[in-house]
């Protein structure tokens, strides 16, 4: 197993870092946890705001850090929530969107991730994944976040309820290709 101790998850989520370490590990990487609320920008780009937030994590701790950031872009909702999935989750949760897709027939969305690496020596590094699939029709029990309301393509069950959602899903994707990179650069 690869020893880089020195590299931190940086987010306030612990199921963020709990999934991101158990996907890592099982890829040879381990890495710590650094529990803080990072700056979170404005953006329609969820790019920058990994960007800023990888850039804010390192300014914490002067260590190399990875952050991550995911939003659900949902088709017939003009991509909403998209860079703003926390703050909708936050506000109207899993109800809220069930609510406003109510009578809408296309239910089709994705899920984006960005994994943002720094050391402090180069630019941001991103590594993005993107996971189709459709809202269910009710909440399931299980998972967090959007997890109980997102049916990955191919599948017939949320995230909540796949038998292995870290085999497939958009964090990831997007966790894998930061370690094939990261290992390739040790």
């Amino acid at each position: 197993m690869q020893q880089s101790s020195e590299l931190f998850f940086v987010s306030s989520n612990t199921h963020k870092f709990e999934e991101a370490q158990r996907i890592l590990s099982n890829l040879g990487l381990k890495i710590n946890l650094y529990k803080t609320t990072l700056e979170e920008i404005q953006s329609n780009s969820l790019s920058e705001i990994a960007k800023r937030k990888a850039l804010d994590a390192f300014s914490k701790i002067e260590k190399p850090v990875i952050i991550e950031d995911d939003g659900l872009f949902i088709d017939s909702l003009g991509g909403f929530p998209g860079p703003y999935s926390s703050y909708a989750y936050d506000t109207i949760g899993n109800k809220g969107i069930i609510r406003l897709l109510e009578n809408i027939e296309l239910r089709n969305a994705n899920f984006t991730a960005i994994i943002a690496f720094f050391d402090g020596s180069s630019d941001v590094k991103l590594f993005e994944s993107n996971i189709p699939g459709k809202i269910s029709l009710s909440i399931e029990e299980g998972g967090w976040g959007y997890d109980p309301i997102f049916i990955p393509d191919g599948e017939s069950k949320t995230y909540a309820n796949v038998s292995d959602k870290d085999k497939f899903s958009h964090r990831s994707a997007s966790l894998k290709k930061f370690s094939d990179w990261f290992m390739h650069m040790q």
